[in-house]
């Protein structure tokens, strides 16, 4: 009976019954009260016996026997589950790191002007990711403006080793270049994960060589998944380019530009491009999402560029708020109150000059398509068209309007 330690099941009850009887003031004119009670809890005491020796014999039973236990792996599942789910988010950290960490290269850019550097400057060194390998080669993806302007590049993997590195290829809008080196020495590539997957405040680690203090380690979260930013691609402050790119708060720093956003799989997400730093701003780092660098990467080795439709004019935004016209260069152009949006020519090269577009033309259209600023002029000539198209162009010349026919050619090479 000490299996139960109720009232219910105790033994007491029988006692306090034993109390109640022999208490006075229970006369004889309740004998059969007192006798049918008698009855009452023998009867109870011996089912309720015969029940927990039935309980008692199965539970020895089947702890002998092992059935208990392989009744209860249904109920063990879950429990198991929840141990998977709350594993330590820091070991995960650690894991991922270990995952990536060897991918993942410092590269110094020996520059034209000075090959010979002794003490190496910020601007000479970045950061890449190994993704690709076959018995030869192994491929690295960086950003392009760490290997501009290179007389020779070097990368140095995380174990020390130095390897002499070939540019395979490179492309200025996108900010992507890719790499080659001996794939000797070369074990670890980069797992690739899938950007558009990505969660605002996933945890995330950027890994590379900020200042030069290479293998270096900061983790964040994502602030969000892609934002677009505008760029100055020829960095003269006229932004003329957008960057679709993944905001994070994982520190960022100088050098550590095509170096490794992994999630905490230790999957590649992103490639590290650039920060936004001034007074009073923290955590805006930025990273290009893998599924642009892969598709860009991929073009480059098969091709070693990107192949863009080119029209060939140098222009100015009719409508800056950045870098405004002065008042005696708008009234210059003679144009009718109704046009306020466009691109001022000003020189033409190539396809435009063969077409006739002059100094002072104003862009406006290119075929129905408004034209209103530099960018919006680049956006449409790099995704609505291709090479040998033949794009009307919609411009007034002295207030007065025009249209021209162009064949695009391809951009050349910078």
């Amino acid at each position: 009976m000490g299996l139960f330690d109720d009232d219910f099941y105790s033994t007491k009850v029988s006692r306090r019954t034993s109390k109640r009887q022999e208490t006075p003031g229970y006369g004889n004119s309740r004998g059969w009260s007192r006798s049918e009670r008698r009855g009452l809890a023998t009867w109870q005491v011996s089912v309720i016996s015969s029940v927990v020796s039935a309980v008692v014999a199965v539970l020895l039973f089947g702890l002998v026997t092992g059935d208990l236990t392989r009744e209860e792996p249904e109920a063990a599942v879950p429990v198991a589950s929840q141990a998977v789910s709350a594993q330590d988010p820091f070991e995960r950290l650690v894991q991922a790191a270990a995952v990536v960490r060897p991918a993942v290269v410092s590269i110094i850019n020996h520059k034209e002007d000075n090959e010979e550097l002794n003490i190496l400057d910020e601007s000479a060194l970045g950061s890449g990711v190994i993704y690709s390998k076959d018995d030869k080669k192994a491929l690295i993806i960086t950003n392009n403006h760490v290997i501009e302007g290179s007389g020779s590049l070097e990368v140095v993997t995380v174990d020390g080793e130095t390897h002499k590195a070939e540019l395979v290829g490179t492309d200025k809008v996108t900010d992507i270049a890719v790499l080659s080196v001996d794939a000797k020495g070369i074990n670890t590539v980069a797992q690739i994960g899938d950007s558009s997957q990505l969660r605002f405040g996933e945890t995330v680690i950027a890994i590379g060589n900020p200042l030069g203090l290479g293998d270096s380690l900061t983790s964040g979260i994502v602030s969000y998944t892609e934002r677009t930013i505008p760029v100055s691609l020829n960095q003269d402050g006229v932004y003329d380019w957008e960057q679709a790119v993944i905001q994070t708060d994982a520190a960022i720093n100088e050098g550590n530009s095509g170096g490794a956003l992994v999630d905490l799989d230790g999957k590649l997400i992103g490639i590290n491009t650039m920060k936004i730093s001034d007074t009073g701003v923290e955590g805006l780092g930025f990273a290009i999402p893998v599924n642009h660098v892969i598709e860009t990467a991929d073009e480059l080795v098969k091709s070693g560029r990107i192949a863009r439709s080119y029209l060939g004019v140098y222009s100015v935004d009719l409508n800056n708020p950045y870098v405004p016209l002065a008042d005696d260069q708008i009234k210059e152009l003679n144009l009718p109150g109704s046009v306020k949006d466009g691109v001022v020519v000003l020189d033409s090269v190539g396809p435009a000059k063969e077409a006739g577009l002059q100094f002072n033309d104003v862009i406006t259209k290119f075929d129905d398509t408004p034209i209103t600023s530099t960018l919006s002029l680049r956006k449409y000539l790099y995704e609505q068209t291709k090479i040998g198209d033949e794009l009307k162009i919609t411009f007034y010349r002295n207030g007065e309007p025009h249209q021209v026919t162009v064949k695009l050619l391809e951009k050349p090479q910078e």
